[in-house]
């Protein structure tokens, strides 16, 4: 997942912390598993915010919801504010038709339904219970990628607002924390992830180089000065070709005033003086049958006959040299693959060794890691390796036995970069990757041990105070002082600071960071 750069806080961004944001108690297990936040309040709100109420976060596997609406009461219509966010991009969910459904109890089931959201992402949908008494509460959004359900759990539903306010007015309505609403998150690069347990592998920090395999790349050079003609179409980056296809035709330069004009004029007289020699030698051969000359004529005429063959052999070679039709030496591929990179254009004259053609096969690379000498005895034989590019959103993680394989671990220290070389061959994805780029290594050693982990860029470097931001509610964050542990490619051990099942911050930490640093000591924006 790729960092957000601090070179987004345009002016236009740091009006977004300026909105008004509303926090949450820490949230807590559901009987689903997965994490819900209530908590009751009496503060404004502005207008995608609903009045004092209840607020609850809820996680299903494909999308978030962060819902508000007043306390419950028996037939007095309640306006829901409900936030729907997609957890692939942590985008709003633009469309689809609520059901707010309230069930069990001692009333029959209600269904209140809104066809689509005020804006995207928000929903606000009136209820209005029939019943007082405790009730189940889901909401359900109809979207294209199927039905998103979100079973909140019970709620009060009370008589009159006396009765609710009874049994709501004396709790602590002020919530602590560092307040980012939905609004502000949909609109930058954000996502949050659950810290969870799994295995951590030790690993070593190198640079890497990708290569194309040792038989997956050719290049075809000038065999002598001359000239480069086109086979058809001349070939173009990205092209692919077959073993044995011609490319081009490379007519070689020959020096003189020779060309091909003049070895073809070669080659007929050539012919002609054959075809003479042999006429002369078959009328030698009638006239010494008849004895009107003396065998030492026909033994001239059958010399001049094999000079002439060979005088024509010699012209026919020169001229194939330059190839069939006169169009040059053929330049055929020697591998199956792509054109990597052409370095010459159609008609050009090239010395002798100028590269013409690179091809390459890049549906299998090799990633060669350069291994600081100080850690090449701690990285033993290497299990994986992880890596990522400037410019890729992505990064890339090679599994031994999986979508890769370890092709050697250099025996010699260069003398130069005090480097060691340990290569590892990999599946090209969709061929994304270009031969020669750069990339970040971190090669794993051993086979690991258990841990808390997150994303790495969960963890932000707060003048050497390792910190991660924990969601304790929709729009509600608490900052978390942590102890990184092992670097696991795009993972990070936490020794300390953060239980299994908290969710944090994984991209966009820094702007929470500049929010709670503008928004008062409580951490709200209002």
């Amino acid at each position: 997942m790729k960092h957000l750069k601090i070179s987004i806080l345009s002016a236009a961004l740091l009006a977004v912390f300026l909105l008004s944001a509303c926090g949450e108690k820490s949230a807590a297990k559901d009987d689903h598993g997965t994490r819900a936040s209530v908590e009751k309040a009496a503060d404004g709100h502005a207008d995608n915010h609903a009045e004092s109420g209840e607020k609850l976060t809820h996680f299903s596997d494909k999308s978030e919801l962060f819902v508000e609406f007043p306390l419950l009461v028996a037939n007095q219509p309640a306006t829901f504010v409900a936030h729907f966010t997609w957890l692939a991009n942590f985008k709003p969910v633009a469309k689809g038709r609520l059901t707010v459904v309230l069930a069990g109890g001692t009333a029959p089931e209600e269904r209140f339904v809104i066809d689509a959201p005020s804006v995207p992402g928000i929903y606000k949908p009136v209820v209005t219970p029939k019943t007082a008494c405790k009730r189940d509460l889901t909401l359900m959004v109809e979207s294209e990628q199927g039905v998103l359900t979100h079973q909140l759990g019970p709620v009060d539903v009370f008589a009159d607002a006396r009765a609710a306010q009874a049994a709501h007015g004396g709790e602590n309505q002020r919530d602590e924390g560092i307040a980012f609403t939905k609004e502000q998150q949909w609109k930058i690069d954000f996502a949050t992830a659950e810290a969870v347990r799994g295995v951590v592998r030790e690993s070593v920090a190198a640079t890497g180089t990708i290569k194309a395999q040792p038989d997956g790349e050719a290049l075809l050079a000038a065999p002598m000065a001359g000239l480069v003609r086109p086979a058809g179409s001349f070939p173009h980056v990205g092209q692919a070709v077959k073993k044995g296809q011609v490319l081009a035709y490379f007519v070689p330069r020959l020096g003189g005033e020779i060309d091909h004009a003049s070895l073809e004029t070669a080659a007929a007289r050539a012919r002609i003086g054959l075809d003479q020699a042999q006429r002369g030698r078959e009328r030698m051969e009638i006239l010494f049958k008849e004895e009107a000359v003396a065998e030492k004529r026909l033994l001239e005429a059958r010399a001049n006959e094999g000079i002439a063959a060979a005088e024509h052999d010699a012209a026919r070679q020169r001229l194939g040299q330059l190839g069939d039709g006169g169009g040059g030496i053929a330049l055929h591929a020697p591998i199956d693959g792509v054109v990597a990179d052409v370095s010459v254009a159609p008609g050009a004259f090239v010395a002798e060794g100028a590269p013409l053609i690179h091809i390459a096969n890049t549906g299998k690379l090799w990633l060669e890691a350069r291994v600081p000498e100080s850690d090449i005895g701690r990285l033993g034989t290497p299990s994986g390796a992880w890596f990522e590019a400037d410019g890729y959103t992505g990064d890339f993680t090679i599994e031994t036995g999986n979508n890769g394989k370890l092709v050697a671990v250099g025996g010699v220290v260069d003398a130069v970069t005090r480097t060691v070389p340990v290569i590892f061959e990999f599946a090209n994805p969709g061929r994304a990757l270009p031969l020669g780029l750069t990339v970040k290594v971190r090669l794993f050693a051993g086979g690991g041990h258990q841990g808390i982990v997150v994303p790495a860029g969960a963890v932000q470097d707060e003048s050497g105070t390792s910190v991660v931001y924990v969601q304790t509610g929709g729009e509600s964050f608490a900052r978390s002082i942590v102890q990184a542990g092992t670097r696991d490619g795009e993972r990070i051990e936490i020794k300390a600071g953060l239980e299994p099942g908290q969710r944090i911050v994984s991209e966009g930490a820094y702007l929470i960071r500049l929010s709670a640093t503008k928004s008062g000591p409580s951490g709200h924006a209002h």
